[in-house]
């Protein structure tokens, strides 16, 4: 039966609960932190830079159009094993801030139950007990919101990880394309130059069979050709090794890649005009920079919580339960009600310092991190400076290059025509074919590095994350990998994301 003092004691723990819902939360309070940016890129004013920012989040479509770089980034998006790795570091952080969220209601909930069977020599007692117990710390000074806080920036910062390796990924398999591109040009130049040196080759022999010439202009054709073909031998080995990455890349075992990218395609020209937007919006755009942030927010709200050791812990709690001392089955037709409530408190007076010294060591951790986030937007920065130079200076070079090889194979033609006349030796013949195999080398080279500089540009830029669109990142987990954790554990059962 409930008495009056269950009634005063409810009311007086309701009275609790409602003071207790008003809690402060204690600690300092957080702040976005401020760090040096510059106004403006050193280049910005060169004709083929913009300060307008990048509009396409899928860059290398309007970057280079080719369909198949387009078709090997959906590819590796879909099946890079790095990348679904940080999805799933995205999905445990989500049970982190459920589990952070959870703590702030009641932390204990049983429900118990007891059969007893007295026996004595002159009568026997049976007794039955079905009770729940509820047991709630209360969140007096904000400790459990200040624990989600710190799980849900942790949350926020395992996103932006994963957006960084999303950037990362894509400017690779751009990068390794290029490459592969680059280097089927330099073999194609190359190859071409062994048939130039073979057909050089051939004449000297014959002008040595003639007596014309002398064994050592022979000797000379033979020693460039066998360098030249030696060279197509190292391309074609890079070529094969450049494929087995991008193998990697497309979460792909190299072996069934090896007939991959066979057809030969041109290296991709770069756009005339690229946008590159101004320094302020890495902070907004740079997914390690936004992940230094949100670890720092994390670790602001650790600051808090150690203060609230500082302070007194209030519980309240109760149990309510029926017993019977006639039979199980009358249990529930009982009258006999109980209701137990009750309040307490802990504090921990006596830490010996404890406490204070984990505040400081939560304050020294967040004072840490804001160097490491100034840290990353200054080395971001350095990182865009030297890809944009390094990017014009690349075409500056591109440029000279085509000249100087558009002479060399004029210098080629002139002088094997010379020396079939006799008019010059055979070493400006063999100066020339080198100067050839070098220069269209160099040619082809740059031509990709041209490119490759470009991805450079936008991975610095942080180009790249936005393609997930409005998605999370663990919402994108294949169907597969979802089907094998929920058969591992029904836990998932619908609350796989």
């Amino acid at each position: 039966m409930r008495t009056s003092g269950s009634f005063r004691a409810l009311a007086l723990t309701t009275a609790l609960f409602l003071v207790a819902t008003g809690c402060t939360i204690v600690g300092p309070k957080y702040e976005e932190p401020t760090a040096d940016v510059s106004t403006a890129w050193q280049e910005v004013e060169t004709p083929t830079l913009s300060s307008d920012p990048p509009i396409d989040p899928q860059w290398w479509k309007s970057a280079f159009g080719d369909p198949v770089l387009d078709e090997l980034v959906e590819t590796a998006i879909g099946q890079n094993l790095s990348l679904r790795s940080a999805a799933l570091r995205v999905l445990q952080s989500r049970q982190q801030l459920a589990i952070a969220t959870g703590n702030r209601y009641p932390q204990q909930q049983d429900l118990s139950g007891s059969a007893q069977t007295t026996i004595t020599t002159n009568d026997n007692s049976e007794l039955y007990n079905l009770g729940f117990n509820v047991s709630w710390e209360v969140d007096f000074w904000g400790r459990f919101k200040l624990a989600v806080r710190s799980a849900a920036a942790r949350f926020d910062a395992s996103i932006a990880d994963y957006d960084g390796v999303m950037v990362t990924l894509i400017a690779d398999v751009a990068q390794n394309y290029l490459t592969i591109r680059t280097l089927q040009e330099r073999l194609a130049f190359a190859e071409h130059n062994v048939a130039l040196q073979e057909d050089s080759l051939r004449i000297t022999t014959a002008k040595f069979d003639a007596g014309a010439a002398s064994s050592l202009d022979m000797e000379q054709a033979e020693s460039l050709l066998y360098n030249t073909r030696a060279g197509v031998a190292f391309l074609e080995q890079s070529l094969q090794q450049t494929k087995n990455s991008l193998a990697l890349l497309l979460g792909r075992l190299p072996q069934d890649m090896s007939d991959l990218l066979v057809e030969e395609r041109p290296i991709p020209v770069v756009p005339p005009l690229i946008g590159i937007g101004m320094p302020q919006e890495l902070i907004r755009r740079r997914p390690d920079i936004r992940s230094a942030e949100r670890r720092l927010a994390a670790q602001g709200a650790q600051i808090g919580y150690a203060v609230s050791e500082l302070y007194p812990h209030f519980t309240i709690g109760g149990t309510i339960g029926l017993s019977s001392t006639e039979s199980l089955s009358s249990l529930v037709d009982s009258d006999g009600f109980g209701l137990n409530l009750f309040g307490m408190f802990r504090w921990n007076l006596f830490n010996y310092g404890r406490l204070k010294s984990n505040i400081r060591l939560q304050d020294a951790l967040f004072q840490q991190l804001l160097v490491d986030y100034r840290s990353t937007v200054l080395q971001a920065q350095g990182e865009v400076e030297n890809a944009i130079v390094a990017y014009l200076k690349s075409q500056e070079q591109l440029s000279a290059y085509e000249s100087a090889t558009e002479a060399a194979k004029r210098a080629v033609d002139v002088s094997s025509v010379q020396y079939e006349d006799g008019l010059v030796t055979y070493n400006t013949v063999i100066t020339t074919l080198s100067a050839l195999t070098q220069q269209q080398d160099l040619l082809a080279s740059t031509q990709g590095t041209v490119a490759t500089n470009l991805v450079r540009v936008y991975k610095s830029l942080g180009g790249g994350w936005k393609v997930r669109g409005d998605q999370l990142p663990d919402e994108l987990l294949p169907d597969a990998t979802k089907g094998e954790m929920t058969e591992r554990t029904k836990a998932w059962k619908d609350r796989m994301p």
